[in-house]
């Protein structure tokens, strides 16, 4: 059930009080955003550790939560660092690429009234069963699509 559901009187500062919370008891929360046209997740107090937050478009809100949580893991314990056009094999299951969103403000409302428009974004951009990505040739939409919220950078 989602946060709203669960406390239906509560307001929009109350749901930030709820994601300070968690993110100052586990570094980070992961905003989940269900919709039938174009599902989509992001981080949220990655920016607060310096880093770019995360964002994933088109998977299945439990999927894209714990692939949020996975890389976030990874560049935050372990230090990898995310660049756009970079290539992410994700636990052999499936290939991802890596973006800049443009405009964090309209895609994050949660991470920019916490952190402010400074906010920068990665997406991480998967590719089909195939391994096509969205921009190639032969991409199988899957089953929502996946929404691009970048310009591709190129690829060295």
């Amino acid at each position: 059930m989602c946060w709203k559901c669960d406390n239906p009187d509560g307001t929009v500062e109350d749901y930030l009080d709820y994601l300070r919370g968690l993110i100052a008891g586990h570094g980070w929360a992961v905003q989940s955003v269900e919709s039938r046209k174009m599902p989509f997740a992001y981080t949220i107090g990655l920016h607060g550790l310096g880093l770019p937050e995360l964002l994933i478009t088109g998977m299945a809100s439990d999927v894209s939560c714990i692939v949020l949580n996975s890389i976030a893991h990874m560049i935050v314990d372990d230090g990898v660092l995310l660049e756009p056009s970079m290539h992410i094999d994700y636990e052999d299951r499936f290939l991802m690429e890596v973006t800049e969103v443009e405009h964090p403000d309209v895609h994050m409302p949660f991470a920019i009234s916490l952190y402010g428009p400074r906010v920068r974004a990665l997406q991480l951009v998967w590719a089909d069963d195939r391994g096509h990505l969205p921009w190639e040739r032969g991409w199988r939409r899957g089953r929502y699509g996946q929404p691009v919220l970048g310009v591709r950078a190129d690829v060295a």
